[in-house]
């Protein structure tokens, strides 16, 4: 009988061994990718599972009717909308300020509907002396104006809501339902020419003032009323200060400095402070106990005069950082929380922002 040369039966053995390894590794990946399958089927489950029961409820009411239909101003004017008397329904009023508000898709009504009482407007005068709302001035549009975006918006949601006066005795309907006695805050960002805008930001709103519906000083106590007007940025604190009698536009107190006897009560209504300016740099994601101290002084403070402290230009990111910040502030009776993401803030459970390696309420 023939037999193979030692060389052949080698080269047949090793022919044989190299398609059992891959007859092998072909099942072995496929068996990987069935189990991987599977694994991440499982996990997609348990995660959606787990976000069930955090994820939160929608709310069905005209204020969101309003944000899913609402349109830019024209030169018509502010957008227009049929009033629902379920306007504000099962919205509970929180201390949050809407940062840059007219950056949203929907100024005003998303933060509104979000349950943020304050809301900010950064305005521009133009030679036209009419007041523009925008970041820069080059991002300012003539359709965009304190009026269409804000002033004649809550013009109209007053009348409809027939909002209670400032004078009187029994401050009962505001904007909310659940808690009609909260005064809703508009902050103004004067950006450019102060004296100039000072006159023309009391001419519009004056028709508020002689409607009632305007937090006032009378020269002995304030008089809170369905909307509070705060003034910020280059805001003229003499013109502010002018006004003994009828004061209608407050200023927003510089919160490290909080213990200057000029600010009090009767001339302002804010205390603010960006955070970094306020405990200096946060290392590692973690406030020190002594930063933590200064921010404890300063929202007593700020309180102890009547005025509502607020630190801006709070980390956004991660998420994990942002919401110890947020925890910090408030377990500390923050005036009001300095927030960009709405929903994050209002509706996430901030214990719950970060399942299964996934971030669930950061919208910004």
């Amino acid at each position: 009988m023939r037999e193979w040369p030692e060389s052949s039966r080698t080269n047949h053995q090793l022919d044989s061994r190299k398609k059992a390894w891959s007859r092998t590794a072909v099942i072995l990946a496929a068996t990987l990718l069935c189990f991987g399958t599977i694994g991440a089927i499982t996990y997609t489950f348990l995660v959606a599972t787990l976000f069930q029961p955090y994820t939160p409820t929608q709310i069905t009411n005209g204020l969101q009717r309003v944000v899913n239909a609402w349109r830019e101003p024209t030169s018509q004017g502010s957008f227009q909308f049929e009033w629902r008397d379920d306007f504000s329904r099962d919205i509970i009023p929180k201390n949050c300020h809407s940062h840059n508000d007219y950056l949203r898709t929907v100024p005003l009504y998303e933060a509104l509907a979000a349950g943020c009482v304050g809301v900010e407007a950064d305005i521009w005068v133009t030679d036209e002396e009419e007041l523009l709302v925008g970041h820069t001035w080059k991002s300012t549009k003539k359709e965009r104006t304190l009026r269409s975006l804000y002033l004649d918006p809550l013009a109209n949601i007053f009348i409809q809501r027939n909002v209670s006066l400032a004078s009187a005795d029994d401050k009962e309907i505001g904007i909310f339902d659940t808690n009609p006695n909260v005064s809703t805050i508009l902050l103004i960002d004067f950006k450019n020419n102060p004296k100039k805008t000072w006159p023309i930001l009391l001419t519009q709103l004056q028709p508020f003032r002689e409607k009632g519906w305007l937090t006032y000083f009378n020269g002995t106590e304030l008089v809170p009323g369905p909307l509070t007007i705060v003034a910020t940025g280059d805001a003229p604190f003499d013109l502010i200060q002018a006004n003994n009698t009828d004061r209608f536009v407050f200023l927003d107190a510089p919160l490290d400095d909080i213990s200057n006897p000029a600010y009090t009560s009767e001339n302002s209504y804010y205390a603010s402070v960006s955070l970094s300016q306020a405990v200096g740099h946060v290392w590692f994601n973690r406030l020190s106990s002594k930063q933590v101290d200064i921010i404890k002084t300063q929202i007593k403070a700020a309180a102890d005069k009547g005025l509502k402290s607020r630190y801006w230009s709070t980390p956004s990111w991660p998420i994990s950082f942002r919401d110890k910040i947020w925890f910090t502030l408030v377990s500390n009776h923050v005036g009001m929380l300095n927030v960009d993401d709405l929903a994050g803030a209002t509706r996430w459970n901030w214990h719950w922002c970060v399942i299964a390696g996934l971030r669930l309420c950061d919208n910004s």
